[in-house]
């Protein structure tokens, strides 16, 4: 809409709409193949003819669109805008459709009823705003896109979370293994028992809770970022059993396998430090550091 002559390239990635994220229509299509006839549709109502490419790079997402003819005249730029404001409006939900109002667009029903049609002309001063406003309402994001994924949080915060429910666990009724129930070991390594999400989140106070509700996904991605120390399954918190682990495969190349051998620890084993057993596998065997002299 900058201008007659502007040509583009886009490369659609992230399944994002005008007003936030796509949501999807044919269930006949990927995700993926649906978002990009989209993408393809908006520059078609744009006036331009559309072409497809693939890129050769290292991505799933690597299908592109160029755009660097019109499909009409330069005398018909007004009415392709027009054009261009209705179909933006007709994607807008009803939250946002007072927007359109503001500048007197006519804003047919486009949400099941639930809005109504705007009936009044616009006034002489709204029609000057008309060409001057491309989508009224539209709030972009922050410059600086806040991290909420629970990596941010203070280093003391989430120790403390981890600590917690790691004890939770730990003095629960702890689990009776098949090897200490048939095979007659004598191991007797405390894993705990399983606890739901919800379990876990009653037992932590209120100010945690409140903390963790500001980052996505809140509880359950601190958990699962911690994942030396925890397994979340099925909405279902375990501690991670590490005698368990599937072992490295054999078919790596021999470099790469001598160097997963020689374990470079750089984090010290929580478990060593704050499990009542210990840890549950051998220094040599574990890929975290048993004391600082072990660290790299």
């Amino acid at each position: 809409r900058s201008s007659y002559s502007c040509c583009y390239f886009v490369l659609p990635c992230c399944f994002f709409d005008f007003h936030g994220k796509y949501s999807r229509r044919q269930s006949k299509k990927t995700q993926y193949r649906e978002y990009l006839d989209f993408v393809a549709q908006v520059g078609f109502v744009c006036g331009f003819h559309v072409e497809e490419d693939c890129l050769r790079i290292p991505s799933t997402k690597r299908v592109s669109f160029i755009g660097k003819s019109r499909t009409y005249p330069p005398a018909e730029h007004a009415l392709i805008d027009k054009q261009i404001t209705q179909f933006i409006n007709s994607r807008q939900t009803c939250a946002v459709s007072t927007c359109a109002r503001r500048v007197g667009f006519k804003h047919k029903d486009h949400c099941d009823g639930l809005c109504e049609e705007v009936g009044s002309e616009p006034s002489e001063d709204e029609t000057e705003t008309v060409g001057t406003i491309w989508m009224p309402g539209f709030q972009p994001r922050e410059k600086v896109e806040q991290i909420r994924n629970c990596a941010s949080l203070p280093w003391d915060f989430v120790d403390e979370v981890v600590l917690n429910v790691a004890n939770l666990l730990l003095n629960a009724a702890p689990q009776k293994s098949c090897s200490d129930m048939q095979c007659g070991n004598t191991n007797t390594w405390n894993q705990g028992e399983s606890l739901s999400l919800r379990e876990v989140a009653e037992h932590l106070n209120k100010e945690t809770l409140k903390k963790l509700k500001s980052e996505y996904g809140g509880l359950q991605t601190l958990l699962k970022n911690n994942h030396q120390v925890f397994e979340v399954l099925n909405g279902r918190v375990h501690i991670r059993d590490w005698r368990k682990e599937k072992p490295p495969s054999k078919t790596k190349p021999e470099v790469k396998r001598r160097l997963s051998a020689e374990a470079f620890k750089t984090r010290l084993c929580w478990f060593f430090i704050h499990h009542p057993d210990g840890c549950s596998l051998p220094s040599e065997a574990c890929p975290y550091a048993h004391g600082t002299e072990e660290l790299r």
